[in-house]
């Protein structure tokens, strides 16, 4: 494992072992509210989003993996009798939330991006929503998901994203003011909404990150605003 020190979390430069560490206790803190907090902070609409990714993908059928799945929202709009639909998650606490909620609806396993738990192209579809920012180190996640997925599969991913220039302005506002607030009003937890704004900043711009999953050996690769770009559906395919 390295320990060089070339991360950051929040203002501070941390290893990578130690942004890891700090991201997992973050997400243990907000698990028992995560759900509410995202209605509350996207008033619903994140929920609009994780609907048209799931219709976007509606003709894939086969293994599906949800990474960084949480408490398995998007999971069980994934399930149909035509899948296999997995939540592959590094926090035990938001999966075990969601199996409480869920059941044995879908699968779950634990597992990070960077080093996923799949044999090379045993997966046709992999998604993930609002997590591919935690990732440690970003093109190693890509290289990850691109073995794992099989010739000609999909993959699915619903980030924040740089919204239009009439917007960014309130958006700011709102992430930097209200976002931390409520973070400590409703989940106890102003320092780890303040670690997800910046987070959400440090996410590279839509063409930015539709250039990295080319590089990564994405094919056919398209983005799609949401909500003015506020969130972005970034798709690509494995060469079949």
């Amino acid at each position: 494992m390295t320990h060089e020190i070339d991360q950051t979390f929040g203002r501070q430069k941390v290893t990578t072992d130690e942004r890891r560490l700090r991201i997992r206790r973050v997400f243990a803190k907000v698990a028992a509210r995560y759900d509410l907090m995202n209605d509350l902070l996207s008033f619903g609409i994140h929920r609009l989003w994780k609907r048209t990714l799931t219709r976007r993908v509606a003709d894939v059928t086969g293994t599906v993996v949800d990474l960084a799945g949480g408490t398995g929202d998007v999971a069980r709009l994934l399930a149909g009798p035509e899948r296999r639909v997995m939540v592959c998650d590094p926090s035990m606490p938001m999966m075990l939330k969601g199996r409480k909620r869920h059941g044995d609806d879908v699968a779950w396993l634990a597992g990070e991006a960077e080093a996923l738990p799949f044999a090379d192209g045993s997966v046709d579809l992999l998604t993930i929503s609002f997590g591919l920012r935690n990732a440690t180190r970003l093109d190693d996640a890509l290289a990850e998901i691109h073995r794992v997925l099989s010739p000609g599969g999909c993959f699915v991913c619903l980030e924040f994203s740089r919204p239009a220039w009439w917007l960014a302005p309130f958006y700011d506002f709102f992430s930097f003011t209200v976002i931390p607030r409520l973070g400590a009003a409703v989940a106890d937890a102003p320092e780890a909404y303040a670690y997800l704004v910046e987070s959400i900043r440090r996410f590279p711009a839509q063409e930015e990150f539709a250039k990295k999953m080319g590089e990564a050996g994405f094919v056919k690769v398209t983005w799609e605003n949401q909500s003015f770009g506020i969130a972005c559906l970034h798709i690509g395919h494995v060469a079949a």
